[in-house]
């Protein structure tokens, strides 16, 4: 979602933020898959597998290997979507903070470019003072 604040010279500055709208089914769909990962109840379900996976069979209850096979492969696939997750946003904020870089590059080159304009300015008008004032002198004499 991108929200248009006015920037410093009153000119529209674009703020992204750090999630991006939706912009098909498929990604409100993706959207849906961090928030399910990280919720309690997943979290939760994680814990009572690891419970039955792991350390009833070192209690000595007897786990088939089908529940050991597919258990697995569950938390292998949960624990790939995490990292993908991860590595997404990774690059998402690395994107985000190149681009606000060079937005700020840009800035203080603007202001670097009023900052010059504004000492020609107080240089013509001081030297323009100094003709006055010298006049002025000229003129009583």
């Amino acid at each position: 979602m991108n929200d248009t604040t006015p920037g410093p010279d009153n000119s529209p500055s674009q703020a992204v933020s750090a999630q991006v709208s939706p912009q098909n089914r498929l990604d409100r769909i993706l959207g849906v898959v961090p928030r399910a990962l990280s919720s309690h109840a997943h979290i939760i379900f994680l814990g009572a597998l690891g419970v039955y996976l792991v350390i009833l069979p070192l209690l000595g209850v007897n786990v088939s290997a089908k529940s050991e096979l597919i258990g697995g492969n569950y938390t292998n696939v949960t624990s790939d979507l995490g990292a993908c997750i991860a590595a997404g946003l990774t690059v998402h904020l690395v994107v985000r903070d190149r681009r606000r870089s060079q937005e700020l590059h840009e800035l203080f080159a603007k202001v670097h470019e009023r900052h010059d304009e504004l000492e020609q300015e107080i240089r013509r008008a001081r030297a323009a003072a100094e003709r006055t004032e010298a006049v002025t002198k000229h003129d009583r004499r």
